[in-house]
């Protein structure tokens, strides 16, 4: 509590109060329908929903993590969030994805598969798969939001990590359940300008902070992290990496690896509950190139925490072997503490001194009077723990006020990414099995009701996650290189391939999912690399076995998606289904999106490395990355924006829905 003044908690408790406003507002226009539930009637703009989804993908644990590896190696840990915080699935979603899933009018992506597969047996089970490994997938992320919300919150407040993120996701889950995706778009765009003024306010006081500074940046990057190249933003083979991280010090192959599983991820890609509310399919593309451009702002903000992170460590400890110490006194005290019970273990000292006199009074002569302050950057393995850079340089060098604005900045961005979270995983639950096939005569008040509940099991579940997990980097790695690679071939070849069957889906997801399941559970120290490659080989093998031993899905429902949402691959039967002229012009649309991928990437890329590089005084650097953004823009100009559909006139009831949107 010591640490935010009156006007902090004041600020907080309003942005709480207008949260649970918006949710108790939209809560009747949410309930009209499941399509007003889940995509906002298909009425909301695309300018909207592009501010939403740059909210969805800032959370706050993710930033936390990002500013962790931009600490630790400077702008180069752009690449290690290849793996997805650098969000590279964007670039295939914007070119062809997205508005390939609009084009089928269905609401979810388990709906799809009846789309894909047809409505027998085999279509019907698919769908089921789908919400299922989508709701397996969300308890995941619910349980890496968990663990970060936790570590952030327990900085500030004094109760544990777990009672912290109960505490505030809590009101997320209320205001999520009641107002639906409206609640989602709509607290977003209200979310977005708070998390603007954050990045204009963390740039300035990062900038501020090193003009100030008499040394040089470099040198004080070295003294602190070890790392000799902290300013540059060129990949290297190998890089210095602290205790617990070794596994990244092969940067470039990382790197390599990464690109290629958000590749595989990006093709399979564009169920987005954004995608299936847009109005047409030209606001796909636009709503995608807006929220790319939106999302740029999270990385000069991430790079002044981590530079303030350099300027606090260093106060704190100008000889940083005394956190091994304290770590070997904690341990003679309460003996071994498991890795995902440390930072509740160091939480119980810092708010119940009285219990472990001996030992506070030995921190105390090791760390000083702020022995509690520097305690939180305590990692498992005796160093400063990366991952807890943001909260303590907010507690430790934000002004009072400022502070309160930019923690409920930050408490915004996991609010987001929570609530698009929950809204398409609860529509799973409730389109596809509650509705489909539990209580089909169901009307819709029971629906909406169905989807309360279901909405707080779920949350449950990732609690439950998260409350077993060691590390927020651990489980972000187990979601995108373990579950993500256990089922990421069912999902690239039923777009690409026209034999690919129901009877795939199902083998190739069954073994997928329960490979990633088995590995979390028995062989949790598996690296990235390993997870990826031994999860992608199964789910391969068994996904081609599962096609080829069943029977290829109807000739009439394959014809009808390939007419309708007309994709590339390997579909040569059923292109001659269609006259020439739109075979010609379908063939020209693949060439303009496949040619576009690499400027779309080099574009994204460079416009998040640019702010970067501007933060640090690295010019040099900028001036040589500006001409490759600038060579990545006019390729999407010419290969993409062109190319898109001519604007369609709103219909009447279009115009209506969107005048009476708050």
């Amino acid at each position: 509590m010591e640490y935010l003044s009156t006007l902090d908690y004041a600020i907080i408790a309003v942005y709480f109060t207008v949260l649970l406003s918006f949710g108790y507002y939209l809560k009747n226009k949410a309930a009209k329908s499941l399509e007003d539930y889940f995509l906002g009637g298909r009425s909301i703009p695309w300018w909207a929903m592009g501010m939403s989804g740059m909210a969805s993908w800032l959370d706050m644990t993710g930033t936390m993590i990002i500013v962790s590896f931009l600490y630790m190696l400077g702008p180069r840990g752009l690449y290690i969030e290849f793996r997805g915080g650098a969000v590279l699935i964007l670039a295939f979603m914007l070119l062809w994805t997205g508005k390939w899933h609009r084009r089928s009018n269905c609401m979810t992506g388990a709906e799809w598969n009846i789309y894909r597969f047809g409505s027998g047996p085999g279509g019907q089970f698919t769908r089921v798969m789908a919400a299922i490994t989508c709701i397996v997938a969300t308890v995941g992320m619910l349980g890496y939001m968990v663990k970060g919300v936790g570590l952030f919150l327990a900085m500030f407040l004094p109760f544990s990590p777990s009672t912290c993120a109960i505490g505030m996701l809590g009101v997320a889950t209320i205001y999520t359940m009641a107002s639906g995706f409206y609640g989602v778009v709509f607290t977003d765009i209200f979310q977005s300008f708070i998390i603007l003024f954050a990045v204009i306010a963390v740039t300035f006081i990062a900038v501020a902070t090193q003009l100030g500074y008499e040394g040089d940046i470099a040198t004080l990057a070295h003294e602190v992290t070890g790392s000799t190249q902290w300013t540059t933003t060129s990949l290297q083979w190998h890089t210095t990496m602290p205790s617990g991280y070794e596994a990244y010090e092969h940067l470039t192959m990382f790197a390599l690896f990464y690109l290629i599983r958000n590749i595989m991820a990006g093709i399979a890609s564009g169920g987005d509950p954004k995608y299936f509310g847009a109005r047409n399919e030209r606001e796909c593309g636009l709503l995608s190139f807006l929220w790319g451009w939106l999302i740029m702002f999270r990385w000069p903000m991430m790079m002044g925490f981590a530079v303030l992170g350099l300027f606090m460590v260093k106060d704190a400890f100008p000889d940083q072997s005394v956190l091994a110490t304290a770590a070997d006194l904690i341990r003679q005290t309460l003996g071994e503490v498991p890795k995902s019970r440390w930072e509740d273990a160091v939480a119980g000292i810092i708010n119940a001194p009285q219990l472990y006199p001996e030992l506070v009074t030995n921190l105390q002569t090791l760390l000083g009077e702020d022995w509690a302050t520097k305690l939180k950057l305590l990692s498992y393995e005796g160093t400063v723990n990366p991952e807890r850079i943001l909260p303590a340089v907010l507690m430790t060098m934000i002004p009072q006020g400022l502070k309160g604005l930019l923690l409920v900045a930050l408490i915004a961005a996991s609010m987001s990414t929570f609530d698009s979270t929950v809204n398409g995983a609860t529509a799973y639950w409730t389109r596809d099995i509650y509705q489909a096939y539990l209580r089909p005569n169901a009307g819709n008040k029971e629906l909406i009701y169905a989807s309360y509940i279901f909405g707080v099991v779920l949350v449950a579940g990732g609690f439950a996650m998260g409350y077993s997990t060691t590390s927020i980097n651990h489980i972000w790695d187990w979601i995108i290189m373990g579950l993500g690679s256990g089922l990421a071939i069912p999902g690239i070849l039923r777009l690409y391939w026209w034999r690919f069957n129901a009877g795939g889906v199902v083998v190739g997801t069954v073994a997928g999912l329960t490979a990633a399941i088995v590995q979390r559970i028995y062989f949790p120290e598996w690296t990235a690399v390993q997870q990826f490659t031994i999860l992608t080989t199964i789910s391969l093998l068994s996904t081609i076995i599962g096609t080829l031993l069943t029977k290829p899905t109807d000739t009439a429902v394959l014809a009808n998606f390939y007419k309708t949402t007309r994709p590339f691959g390997l579909w040569g039967p059923f292109k001659t289904l269609l006259p020439e002229d739109e075979r010609r012009a379908m063939e020209k649309e693949h060439r303009n999106d496949i040619i576009a991928v690499p400027f779309v990437m080099t574009w994204q890329i460079s416009l998040f490395m640019l702010p970067m590089q501007l933060v640090i005084g690295a010019y040099r650097d900028f001036l040589i990355t500006l001409p490759i953004f600038l060579i990545g823009l006019t390729g999407m100009y010419w290969f993409w924006y062109r190319h898109l559909p001519p604007r369609e006139p709103a219909t009447p009831n279009e115009a209506t829905n969107q005048t009476t949107l708050p």
